[in-house]
């Protein structure tokens, strides 16, 4: 057998035989990967170098052609139709990016114009010599020049001008029965087109559950008991408290837009409705502090709407008759005399270093009294209390300034109610605190509604910001004048 020759020994054999058998591999030159887009650098920088200086070649990735290194839009572009652009063409019109958000001066500014309600009076606010805006009120301060009746005429100023902008509406989204240590009350939640707060209206009118002899007028929201729609059920209504009577699982009638009518005896012969608006105040209701008389006077309001009513006889040999106390008591989620908590407590740090609580307000760039009453007249009116051609209302307050606005508002007042501070009914000379809260026993606390309950606020902190409110906020209320020179 001949076997086959083999070729001659080349020079890439002995190459090969080298690298096989040599003591250190070769270094060979590391190579990196091509970029797949590296053959359109030079159409991408000269379409970039064409458009100005603002584009480069990563827009063309993104936004002019979008069918670039996308799979599914490659094969959608002709490029055989692009002839480029006309030379003799206009000019195409450059598109700029403009801004929405305004500097952070302009935005201070409009904040602050909508914060005092003077967006629709810009034609009549005062201006400068070189017709600049008026300036920001300053924020905090120490001084004390700005007097409360220029408070009050800003506020009722915005007011006027604010009302001429949207009418205010009010609407009772839901109502229900609640027992209170004074008897039962109907809890009423309203919304409202002006803020996004829940304002509340506790209603006491007992006759509603069990008409006697004599029916009052019943107090019953108008917008609770009117057709919200067409297809809703009687359900539907029974279960937002349009309903009439007791609501039990053996009594479900619902209301009818037609059943609070003023029905019964005639609305002289029983005295005005008893009414109080009340703002909301967490830390002497809740908390139970006794800087302030707020969670005594929610409780007492309450009490005082739910005492019985004597309506008196027509005729000697008859005696007279009593009706369950009726009124409504509006709270208002307006903390800290419209202020807000934060800016109340801050406040507070402010009167133990020895200011009063106008002068405290003033500092932190706020009014002495910055509360609204608008909204609580359009709940009252809702009820059908307070209109001109409703009851006249009787109102439990010391601030002359409060029955003002609310008469200004277009609330019909027929009488101020005075609240005493229990602790000054109570108080005798040489003690400073209440001689029937002396003992701290939980049997001899009185029940009410909040945690103070029943019981009196005292304490040099009330009595320093009663003399506030009577001093500087010119509050109708007989000054304890024990200790006059401290005054």
């Amino acid at each position: 057998m001949v076997r086959p020759s083999h070729e001659a020994f080349t020079d890439a054999d002995a190459a090969l035989l080298d690298l096989l058998t040599g003591p250190v591999a070769p270094t060979v030159p590391k190579t990196a990967f091509a970029r797949r887009d590296a053959a359109l650098d030079p159409l991408l920088m000269a379409a970039a170098f064409a458009s100005g200086p603002h584009v480069t070649r990563n827009h063309y990735h993104h936004d002019f052609f979008p069918g670039v290194m996308l799979p599914k839009a490659e094969g959608s572009w002709d490029w055989t139709k692009f002839s480029g652009q006309d030379a003799d063409a206009p000019p195409r019109k450059k598109l700029t990016y403009v801004s929405r958000q305004a500097p952070r001066k302009q935005k201070a500014e409009a904040t602050f114009v909508e914060k005092e309600n003077v967006t629709q009076s810009s034609a009549l606010a005062p201006t400068s010599a070189d017709n600049q805006p008026p300036r920001k009120r300053r924020t905090s301060s120490i001084s004390t020049t700005e007097s409360v009746s220029t408070r009050s005429h800003t506020s009722s100023s915005s007011s006027t001008l604010n009302s001429s902008a949207a009418e205010l509406e009010v609407k009772c989204m839901a109502r229900t029965r609640i027992p209170t240590p004074h008897g039962p009350a109907f809890l009423h939640l309203y919304h409202n087109n002006r803020d996004s707060k829940e304002h509340l209206a506790i209603v006491i009118d007992s006759s509603q559950f069990a008409p006697g002899a004599i029916v009052p007028p019943p107090i019953r929201s108008r917008t609770l008991d009117a057709i919200w729609s067409t297809s809703e059920t009687e359900m539907d209504r029974i279960t937002r408290g349009a309903y009439v009577g007791r609501l039990s699982a053996a009594h479900q009638h619902a209301s009818h837009p037609r059943s609070g009518e003023r029905t019964g005896v005639q609305m002289d012969n029983i005295p005005s409705p008893l009414i109080r608006i009340h703002s909301e105040c967490f830390t002497g209701e809740t908390v139970g502090s006794m800087r302030c008389d707020c969670g005594e006077q929610l409780d007492e309001a309450i009490r005082l709407i739910s005492q019985p009513i004597i309506i008196p006889s027509s005729s000697p040999l008859t005696p007279p008759t009593n009706i369950p106390g009726r009124g409504a008591v509006v709270y208002l989620r307006q903390e800290g005399r419209g202020i807000g908590l934060l800016s109340k407590i801050r406040a507070y740090n402010l009167q133990d270093l020895g200011h009063d609580t106008v002068t405290a307000n003033l500092m932190l760039g706020h009014g002495a009294d910055e509360r609204g009453y608008d909204i609580a007249v359009a709940i009252l009116r809702d009820l059908g209390l307070g209109a001109d051609a409703g009851e006249g209302v009787r109102v439990l307050t010391n601030n002359p300034d409060k029955v003002e606005a609310l008469e200004k508002d277009g609330l019909r007042v027929v009488e101020r109610v005075p609240m005493i501070p229990r602790s000054w009914k109570s108080r005798h000379p040489g003690k400073h605190q209440p001689e029937e809260h002396v003992s701290e026993k939980d049997e001899d606390r009185i029940v009410g509604a909040t945690l103070i309950g029943g019981n009196a606020v005292y304490g040099e902190d009330l009595d320093k910001y009663l003399r506030t409110k009577v001093l500087k906020m010119g509050h109708m209320l007989p000054l304890w004048t024990e200790d006059a020179e401290e005054i």
